[in-house]
């Protein structure tokens, strides 16, 4: 690729195919998966890209980490790049336009679940030839994002070149099985909590910080069962391994769960959803975006533990 300041001749127009390339690259931040979806290989990417630099004079995109991300003149030529697509796209003459293609979303277990899931079930309905991956983790925002369109994760993010969007807020509770209760008794304030043991995350390998400050409220609980997945969380504590802090909107759908001092361990926590500018532009990104954020509302008594 040229360099920043580098120039061979006058530039020239840019080749609308180049411009469709960097639209591919930019999008997903790396040359391979571009090329997946283009349906050329990886060299061609790399040709076509510095075609698209020596013609405007600079370079487009930056390598970071392990993708690839747009430079300031690389942003300009992405504009022009989706004029092209979305000239493309109208030549088809259709009143709707069909959106297709593949979206890939992380997030913590039970976003997955309960909210991914049924988005992307939805979206499956009104647009079947839309792909959606869902990669369950439980981690701190990715400044690289390569290979990803969306993620969702727990606690605001700080971000660089992508935006950030508010989803909503969830709660968590602490629950007992009706026979730990049974052997055990109930916890009647805090103070009481000393004799229980916790059903929760592993300390060591928690990247979330909202979801580390969310065992403060009682410090002196021993650990019993731990998991870096809140299915098991559910799950242990329903053999009664203990008190579980569990998301409501997870543990209110087990009859056999029992949520204890509500008034005294309620912690609400908020779900952020991170991507590229220029990926929320794409319409089969928008309709995932959308149909998640209508998930979010539709089960907000039941992510707020009030259904």
């Amino acid at each position: 690729m040229v360099s920043s300041g580098s120039s061979r001749g006058s530039p020239r127009r840019p080749n609308a195919d180049d411009l469709l390339v960097l639209l591919a690259v930019g999008r997903t931040g790396r040359f391979v998966t571009a090329a997946a979806e283009l349906g050329i290989n990886h060299t061609t990417i790399s040709r076509r890209v510095a075609a698209l630099e020596e013609a405007l004079g600079g370079r487009v995109l930056t390598r970071v980490g392990g993708g690839w991300e747009l430079t300031e003149l690389g942003h300009s030529a992405l504009v022009a790049a989706e004029a092209v697509e979305a000239a493309l796209g109208s030549l088809g003459g259709c009143e709707h336009q069909v959106l297709r293609g593949v979206v890939r979303i992380s997030a913590t277990d039970g976003f997955c679940a309960y909210i991914a899931a049924p988005a992307a079930a939805q979206v499956q309905r009104h647009h079947p030839e839309v792909a959606v991956e869902i990669v369950a983790v439980t981690r701190r925002v990715s400044q690289q994002r390569t290979g990803l369109d969306l993620e969702v994760m727990v606690g605001e993010p700080q971000v660089h070149r992508a935006k950030a969007i508010r989803l909503g807020d969830y709660c968590l509770g602490l629950y007992g099985s009706v026979e730990y209760l049974r052997t055990h008794g109930a916890p009647r304030d805090r103070g009481d909590l000393i004799d229980h043991s916790l059903v929760y995350f592993i300390d060591s390998m928690l990247q979330v910080d909202d979801l580390d400050l969310a065992r403060t409220f009682a410090p002196a609980m021993r650990e019993s069962v731990t998991s870096t997945n809140v299915f098991v969380h559910v799950e242990a504590t329903r053999a009664a391994a203990g008190l579980g802090l569990l998301p409501c909107f997870m543990a209110d759908r087990h009859a056999d769960l029992v949520r204890v001092l509500p008034t005294e361990v309620s912690v609400r926590l908020t779900y952020w959803m991170v991507a590229r500018t220029e990926t929320l532009r794409r319409p089969e990104v928008a309709a995932v975006v959308d149909a998640i954020r209508a998930q979010v509302v539709a089960q907000r008594p039941a992510l707020l533990g009030l259904a």
